[in-house]
């Protein structure tokens, strides 16, 4: 978040290493209710069934098969191949139905330890020191860092988080053989498909149709995205952002779970769309990186979350979505007729009240990151909370119900909204590079900005986060259309 008044100068670098410990909102039991849309119904993710269950390798898996060079033939490689079997087992069903030649698989694997000076080189590049996964088009060969990579992977994000790992790598053989792209495709058009044949992957095994593994689509499918999360692009600077955008970024997190969402909902087809051109719309006007503030220093991208702060937030939202009756901030918790509490913000529909705990918000609004074994948070994580609680104002004033998961669904679309509009120069507190992947974090780990008046949140992360990005990428008539009562 960027204010005008002019904050203190800090640049906030993400680390890109899978490591933090993620824990997942909790959520209020809902009754169903009528949808549009699948797509868009808070127990659905993608057209599917939210569950909660076992992710990982089946009970009855078959065992892995394949050679794989400077193995320990340890757990961490026994899963790598079992993922690998079932990857392919995937493509080489599906892939003559959406590509011309013939399927190729990978043809030999590595494994790795980058903890060990001895490691050797792989694809010419030396791997101590190195925690990776790569796909090498010229030898069609594929490998992994089972020292820290996977491990730390495999403790955070659960068994899954090395299949989707794998499933990234395998999206760029199928890229490499289906010929998709060439020398001059910028790199993050390259890692945007394989996230997007990863989400296609995964969906096949949400469907229960993989012979080796299973994956929930509420816990599950939100330790795949959180890992996606973590192993974002870091904060851009005008130095970066082309280095990064053209050549070598994977994205930001909104980028990375966008481009899984579109291969889990539409399948390889959406996938061979992926171009810059169709990365920029997608991003729309939303800043890719801190610029110089109002003394030419470069924009800290954090402000302090006080009392000020966001009086100044509200005002801002007054101009987005103006109301007859704006609602007013109290710090000292009132207590409310209609509505219980929804910490740390709260909406009073009898009162027009957000109450705010303060220090809790503070401590929300903290910037950390892996090295501090969080996922990613700052500022925004905490002013997005008290947006969403506006949101439920803006709905109140349509007569609209604030008491059910279609309610939730509309105030993470606002506020997504509210995000899109606040990227706009000009604004006393406008959005800057970070904030997005902040707000996005912060629904999978508490969920509040997709939870109704009674802090009631969406089962699944995956929904909530796609209720989010259509505001994101629409405008607040889509959001009423798609999600009103």
């Amino acid at each position: 978040m960027n204010e005008h008044r002019g904050a203190r100068s800090r640049v906030v670098q993400a680390v890109l290493a899978v490591g933090a410990a993620l824990v997942l909102a909790g959520c209020t039991s809902y009754l169903p209710g009528t949808a549009v849309s699948m797509m868009y119904d808070p127990f659905f993710v993608g057209g599917l069934p939210v569950s909660d269950g076992p992710s990982g390798p089946r009970a009855d898996a078959p065992d892995p098969v394949g050679t794989v060079r400077n193995t320990d033939d340890g757990e961490i490689d026994r899963l790598a191949v079992l993922s690998i079997n079932d990857i392919e087992g995937y493509w080489r069903e599906h892939y003559p139905e959406y590509f011309a030649g013939e399927f190729v698989p990978v043809a030999t694997l590595v494994s790795y330890d980058s903890t060990d000076r001895r490691s050797p080189k792989i694809c010419g590049a030396k791997t101590y020191n190195e925690p990776n996964a790569l796909f090498c088009p010229p030898k069609n060969l594929m490998a992994w860092d089972r020292g820290q990579l996977f491990p730390a992977g495999q403790k955070y994000f659960g068994d899954m988080a090395v299949t989707g790992v794998l499933a990234h790598e395998y999206g760029h053989a199928v890229q490499h053989m289906a010929d998709l792209n060439d020398e001059r495709t910028p790199g993050i058009v390259l890692e945007q498909q394989a996230d997007c044949f990863s989400g296609v992957y995964i969906r096949w095994v949400a469907e229960g149709s993989s012979p080796r593994f299973t994956v929930s689509t509420g816990d599950g499918l939100s330790h795949l995205l959180a890992g996606l999360i973590a192993m974002r692009d870091p904060v851009l600077t005008p130095r970066t952002e082309r280095l990064l955008l053209e050549k070598y970024g994977h994205g930001t997190a909104l980028d990375r779970i966008s481009a899984f969402q579109m291969g889990f909902d539409s399948g390889p087809r959406g996938c061979r769309g992926i171009d810059l051109q169709e990365i920029r719309e997608r991003r729309g006007d939303l800043p890719m990186a801190l610029q110089p503030d109002s003394t030419g220093s470069l924009q800290s991208g954090e402000i302090d979350i006080d009392e000020d702060t966001l009086q100044t937030l509200l005002g801002v939202l007054a101009e987005i979505f103006p109301l007859a009756e704006p609602p007013s901030l109290a710090f000292d918790a009132p207590g409310c007729a209609d509505a219980r509490p929804s910490p740390p913000a709260s909406y009073c529909p009898a009162t027009g009240v957000i109450a705010v705990d303060l220090p809790t918000l503070q401590r929300m609004g903290q910037p950390a990151d892996t090295d501090q074994r969080v996922l990613v948070q700052g500022d925004d994580t905490a002013l997005s909370v008290v947006m969403s609680r506006y949101m439920l104002a803006v709905q109140q004033q349509r007569g609209l119900s604030l008491q059910s998961p279609r309610s939730a669904m509309l105030t993470a679309c606002l506020t997504g909204v509210a995000h899109r509009e606040m990227a706009a120069p000009g604004r006393e507190l406008t959005i800057s590079a970070g904030d997005i992947d902040e707000a996005v974090a912060g629904l999978l780990t508490n969920g509040i900005v997709a939870s109704d008046v009674n802090g009631g949140v969406i089962p699944a992360g995956f929904t909530r986060i796609t209720a989010f990005r259509s505001g994101v990428v629409g405008n607040a008539d889509r959001c009423f259309a798609r999600f009103a009562n």
